[in-house]
């Protein structure tokens, strides 16, 4: 079909937004072209609140056609975490036929060149964001996250995201220039001289494995990273989410068709209850490329088998906060209470290990003993999910049983300072929704050890009596070099121990944040100036995000000419 939309247009309209993005990894200051307020959609295009609702619920119990060749089923069945049948169906693709079609629109889609892959890619997140309300409901309904972090998270701050690999694709694509006169003297005799064009090539297909917590915030850095290096995407979510991703390939297929591109760039492969099909399209000699956000094990299997691929992870791993000091005693409870209990602590970056010294702790309110601390810190949570409105805007719901029954099992584990309690949602009476729970162990019994070197995904946090600050620093750097931690935080007064934290992060390569007593969380990492995990630890073998998450998508070839 004929483009609707030109290059010259698309260019004239997006290069802005990618300039704008391109300065804002150089100098990592505050930027975002997607706003964060519900209140700010309804014009040029985009779905207020009621339209974003109703388009959501347009979408239950109906069938999501995509177009996609090879479709020989119709496959559903989520259930949202607020207790729903979402009755979405969505193609189930032969791949041995979808695989070959996909591959359909490569050379064009290489042959585009850098920069009008990326303004295509930032078309397709201006359309996303334009129906954020919409989206946010999806979110919601297959992540169990409240409403208004669905909202952010995997609205604007997701599409973030994706954008700030939109960026690094492109800088390093044309890090190298597309062609050079060569020439090299000869002395007397005439010099050498070659006419050198390079051309950014396409790994190939791309798989992206969607994660259940946070289908589009971690599955968009991978998709568009891969989409704008010129590889054809094939999206496989995760069986509990997949109706936020499905919506991304729709989008995505509009628009490529738009631009003159094939829609088949980008496809999605939804599966059967059980089927499993992740295993079988990780090892096709087609998928060059995968991304994937989930559990070590399978992370690991990945890395061990899809061998013809080039595999980003990013796992699991046990994050630390060590508590030394502080001059803002209030504000360091309040902050790690919110940072505990956010999303019913169902998030990568949660602290697990509060690491505290047994003999206790300065502070601007004078000494406290490790158990005063814990018994603060266990009122501070319960004061801010005091009343169940609040308590379920901020905790969402439990997004799966296993994590249920982690929680649960978690009590057994040692003397409870907080108990977890059931909240009910009135809005989803079917809602499973829990407050977190803090357990104390102790640092110098070997018998605690396993439970505290041990991820427990979900609102359950241990808090640790250490002999001394130094002793925290070790066993923060044992954590990180074993289990590998997407964050660590920590609190002191003392430069000397907030040197050894530094230098500890910086030899583990773990991300570090110290004393945060405001509105920023240890937790929260902002796109375009926060790097989200590191890829040097054993959490994940990749950044969101950086030039390394983007350089090996593809590879230059060069051809050369005398002149």
């Amino acid at each position: 079909m004929a483009a609707e939309l030109t290059a010259h247009e698309l260019i004239a309209k997006h290069r802005p937004t990618l300039d704008q993005a391109l300065e804002a990894i150089r100098t990592r200051a505050y930027w975002s072209p997607h706003p964060e307020h519900p209140k700010a959609y309804g014009e040029n295009g985009s779905l207020d609140a009621a339209a974003g609702k109703a388009a959501f619920d347009a979408l239950l119990g109906n069938r999501l056609d995509l177009g996609q060749p090879g479709t020989d089923d119709w496959v559903g069945g989520e259930t949202s975490p607020y207790g729903i049948e979402l009755g979405v169906e969505y193609p189930h693709a032969d791949i041995d036929t979808l695989l070959p079609a996909m591959q359909a629109g490569r050379r064009a889609w290489r042959d585009a060149g850098a920069e009008m892959r990326a303004v295509v890619c930032v078309e397709i997140l201006k359309r996303i964001s334009d129906r954020t309300h919409e989206f946010a409901h999806a979110v919601m309904h297959t992540s169990g996250q409240a409403f208004m972090m669905a909202f952010q998270a995997g609205g604007p701050h997701a599409q973030d995201r994706g954008l700030e690999a939109v960026a690094y694709a492109y800088v390093e694509q044309v890090r190298t220039p597309d062609t050079a006169e060569w020439t090299k003297p000869q002395g007397k005799r005439d010099p050498l001289a070659l006419t050198k064009q390079f051309t950014p090539v396409p790994r190939g297909t791309a798989l992206l494995i969607g994660c259940n917590t946070f289908p589009t915030w971690n599955g968009y850095p991978g998709l568009f990273a891969s989409l704008a290096t010129g590889n054809p995407v094939l999206v496989k979510p995760h069986p509990r989410a997949v109706l936020p991703l499905a919506l991304t390939v729709q989008v995505a297929r509009e628009v490529l068709a738009e631009a003159g591109f094939d829609a088949n760039l980008v496809a999605l492969a939804a599966e059967r209850p059980g089927e499993g099909i992740a295993k079988t399209l990780a090892t096709r000699p087609e998928i060059r490329i995968i991304d994937y956000t989930g559990s070590t094990v399978f992370g690991d299997w990945l890395e061990a088998n899809a061998r013809q691929a080039q595999v980003y992870t990013e796992k699991a791993g046990v994050n630390t906060v060590i508590v030394d000091s502080t001059d803002n005693y209030k504000g360091m409870l309040s902050n790690l209470a919110f940072s505990l209990s956010l999303y019913s602590g169902q998030m990568c970056t949660t602290p697990q290990n509060l690491l505290v010294p047994r003999d206790g702790i300065r502070t601007d309110e004078g000494p406290k003993t490790y158990d005063e601390v814990v018994a603060d810190l266990a009122r501070a949570v319960d004061g801010l999910l005091g009343d169940d409105a609040r308590a379920n805007a901020l905790l969402g719901a439990i997004v799966n049983p296993d994590v249920k029954a982690r929680l649960e099992a978690a009590a057994g584990l040692g003397e409870v300072a907080l108990a977890s309690r059931e909240i009910a949602n009135p809005e989803f009476p079917d809602a499973v929704v829990r407050t977190p729970v803090i357990v104390k162990l102790d640092g110098a019994k070997p018998d605690d050890e396993a439970a505290y070197m041990s991820e427990c995904f979900g609102p359950v946090s241990f808090a640790v009596a250490m002999d001394s600050a130094a002793d925290a620093v070790e066993l923060l750097r044992r954590t990180v070099r074993e289990k590998g931690a997407m964050t660590v935080g920590a609190y002191t007064t003392d430069d000397e121990v907030e040197g050894a934290i530094q230098e500890v992060c910086l030899e583990e390569a773990a991300q570090l944040s110290l004393n945060l007593t405001g509105g920023v969380y240890v937790n929260q990492t902002a796109a375009f100036s926060d790097f989200h995990g590191s890829g040097g630890n054993p959490a994940a073998n990749s950044a969101l995000c950086d030039g390394a998450f983007v350089a090996n998508r593809f590879r230059v070839v060069e051809v050369r000419r005398e002149a």
